[in-house]
């Protein structure tokens, strides 16, 4: 059986990745996400994919948590919003980073769970994912696991293994988008 490499953003998103695509692959996961802020949220996320690894069988591996170079890679975008410029420079890093891993570990493709969430866009993803593969010389698998009712499913997955569903993507400036769109909905409705 080929191998796979996948990009793991966090465990609500990989239930559905793991539930996809394992069937046809030999696949392992990648946690490699130092745009996630706080630390305390990082490492509350990081239990939950340690968790859900448990609960599945699934292999994976974290890579380093270097929040200061994340910061600086999308310095001057802190006002783009979620689906942004921003999110594509960090989308890229982390498809590049499981790109080059892939094919130092002689894997066959790397793919990405990104895909499942509504807030992010599959035809920019699977964009960079091709373009990293191309840049590494490995097969990138393109994904739109929203489909088919994917999200639906997550949220299902993630009830049945108990694990922690984050509210707001990652980083600090989606943490505030967010927090700004909870309090507009509650003054919407008073």
């Amino acid at each position: 059986m080929k191998r796979l490499l996948i990009h793991i953003c966090c465990a609500p998103d990989a239930t559905i990745g793991i539930e996809r695509l394992c069937s046809n692959w030999d696949a392992e996961g990648l946690f490699s996400n130092s745009n996630i802020h706080p630390r305390e949220e990082y490492e509350k996320r990081l239990l939950a994919m340690e968790t859900l690894a448990l609960e599945t069988g699934f292999t994976f591996t974290a890579d380093s948590y270097k929040p200061e170079a994340w910061f600086e890679s999308v310095q001057g975008l802190e006002g783009e919003p979620e689906k942004g410029l921003r999110c594509e420079v960090c989308i890229r890093e982390r498809l590049w980073t499981t790109a080059r891993l892939a094919r130092d570990k002689g894997f066959d493709a790397f793919a990405a769970v990104l895909t499942v969430s509504p807030h992010k866009d599959a035809t920019m993803i699977n964009r960079l994912g091709t373009e990293a593969g191309e840049e590494f010389g490995i097969e990138y698998l393109p994904t739109d696991l929203k489909k088919q009712d994917g999200f639906k499913r997550s949220v299902e997955l993630t009830k049945q293994y108990g694990i922690y569903r984050q509210d707001y993507c990652g980083c600090e400036y989606s943490k505030r988008q967010n927090a700004g769109r909870r309090t507009q909905n509650t003054e919407d409705k008073t």
